[in-house]
Formats: C-alpha cells, structure tokens, sequence
C-alpha cells in the first residue's frame, strides 16, 4: 500500500507549477500599470531602473550525429538545447538607474536561483537564471563615479525542473498549506 512518501513527489510537482502560475499572474497583472519593459522576478526592467536598449535571444536545439562508413552522418533529433537572452544597453546613472539598479541583479544572479521572465505585454519566456553581467563605466565623475554604464545580462532558461529551481517562492508557498 503506498505512503504519503509516495505521492509527495507528484503533490510537489504540482505545488511547483502553481507557484510558478501564481507568480506569473501577479507580475502580468502588475507590468502594465508601472510602464514596465519586462520583469525577471522581482525585478523590473524600466526607464528607472535598467533600460535596456537590444534583446538578443538564441534558441538551439540538439541533433547529435552518428558517423556511417560512405555516408554523410545521420542525425536523430533529441530535444531542445540551450535558450538564452542577452539584454544590453546604457545606463546614464544620473537619468536611469544606475550602481544601485545593477547591484540588485547581481543579488538575483548570487542567489543561483531561476526567476519567471515576462516582458512588458505579459508574454511568459519560462523561468531563467542570470549566468552572466558585464559593466563598463566611462566618463567619471570628479568622484570616480560613472556618468555612462554599458551592460549586458546573460540569462539562461532553466524551467524543466521548475520545483527544485523555483526556490524561495516555492518554499514559501508551500509552507502556506
């Protein structure tokens, strides 16, 4: 006869992608009143905060090959690859965000955790981590302060195991039942 070890997995599973729903409808119900050009968690990417100016996004998918003896390789497909977008631009500290603004990414990206990514008309990409941040700082202040900062985010999709990587939200909700 099955214990409740049994269905904790499924239960989890289920939980997870209702904290993922949740937090999802909460952030598209909120972007449109604050002129947001997407979120990525709890953070908003704006005018005020980190404007950014290009969007790249690169979807791969896998086709391993198997060499035959006077043939080209065969290939099989099997499954998606790596999707990731890069945001970048310029950030003029004294009319858009600035080092406050970027330091609060780099705490999103030190917390490892992946974060439900929604651009500005409430179109869900999936739930990605910050794997990569670059800054430039140019034309300084008398106080060393940057009047011009090039960025660029790399982020990276990771939803396939959303409950394992969904962290504090899911704990969090979860501890609400």
């Amino acid at each position: 006869m099955p214990g409740l070890n049994d269905f904790i997995p499924g239960i989890e599973s289920t939980l997870g992608n209702l904290a993922v729903s949740a937090a999802v409808s909460a952030v598209r119900s909120v972007l449109p009143k604050m002129s947001a050009m997407m979120a990525l968690g709890i953070f908003v990417f704006g005018l005020k905060t980190v404007p950014y100016q290009q969007l790249a996004r690169q979807t791969q998918w896998r086709h391993p090959s198997n060499s035959r003896v006077g043939k080209r390789p065969s290939r099989q497909f099997i499954g998606p690859g790596d999707d990731t977008i890069t945001l970048s631009g310029t950030l003029y500290p004294e009319v858009t965000g600035g080092k406050v603004s970027m330091a609060l990414v780099r705490t999103m990206a030190d917390s490892g955790k992946a974060w439900p990514l929604i651009d500005g008309s409430g179109t869900f990409y999936g739930l990605y981590v910050i794997e990569d941040i670059s800054e430039t700082g140019s034309l300084f202040f008398a106080d060393g302060s940057p009047r011009k900062i090039d960025f660029s985010i790399k982020l990276t999709r990771v939803d396939d195991d959303a409950l394992d990587i969904m962290g504090t939200v899911t704990r969090t909700m979860l501890a609400m039942l």
